[in-house]
């Protein structure tokens, strides 16, 4: 399938990620769409972070801690991927660390006002200004909270079944305001109903074409 990239006219160079709530099916697309356009792969490594755990079992103590540790790695693995200079399918973003996580742990009383005045400030100087390399486009994955319920469920983390369903709620409606006011780059909508690139793998195609399309209307890439 690496002749998609060339059928539908993606830039060897462009820099792709892959954003939407817990259960969406993000690595699984940037699987399938690496795979399709022979670009390499920037996947959150779930397994080597020191807070996770602690996380779930006590939201207020540590989500300063780990959106800090998220920060500071989302911002290296952006610095390296921009080193290689592009071709690359990333998954989850920077600007949901802020724009969901943080806020929502701030304005529900799990992170000190203070914490996240530091945390926003660290933010906007690492990532908001001109010299921050923002990705050519960002996919986001969307869909009902039943379905995305579900999925959490057979993928079978123990920390995420302990969570109670009000937290995903929580999660899904913010994830939905957050989308419908991101400026930081083009965006791709994707309803996860409408394909199953586990059972039906070319319908990765139909996908491919789609980005082609918005990319093509969009100014051209920096070169490596």
């Amino acid at each position: 399938m690496n002749n998609l990239r060339e059928k539908y006219g993606i830039p060897q160079n462009a820099v792709i990620t892959i954003a939407g709530t817990v259960g969406v099916g993000k690595s699984t697309m940037t699987t399938a769409l690496a795979e399709a356009l022979d670009f390499r792969t920037s996947f959150e490594n779930v397994d080597q972070n020191p807070y996770l755990d602690k996380f779930y079992e006590d939201f207020k103590k540590w989500s300063f801690h780990l959106q800090i540790y998220f920060l500071a790695e989302r911002f290296k693995e952006q610095k390296r991927i921009f080193e290689y200079g592009g071709g690359f399918i990333q998954d989850r973003s920077i600007y949901e660390d802020t724009g969901i996580f943080a806020r929502m742990h701030m304005e529900e009383g799990t992170m000190d006002p203070i914490d996240y005045e530091t945390y926003t400030n660290l933010f906007d100087a690492m990532v908001m200004t001109p010299y921050f390399p923002h990705p050519n486009l960002l996919i986001y994955l969307e869909g009902p909270l039943d379905s995305i319920i579900d999925r959490i469920h057979e993928r079978g983390r123990e920390m995420e079944q302990e969570t109670p369903i009000t937290y995903w709620e929580e999660m899904h409606a913010r994830y939905e305001k957050w989308i419908d006011s991101f400026t930081a780059c083009p965006v791709l909508r994707l309803d996860i109903n409408d394909y199953d690139l586990i059972t039906n793998a070319h319908e990765v195609e139909l996908i491919v074409e789609k980005i082609g399309g918005i990319l093509s209307q969009t100014e051209p890439l920096r070169s490596s």
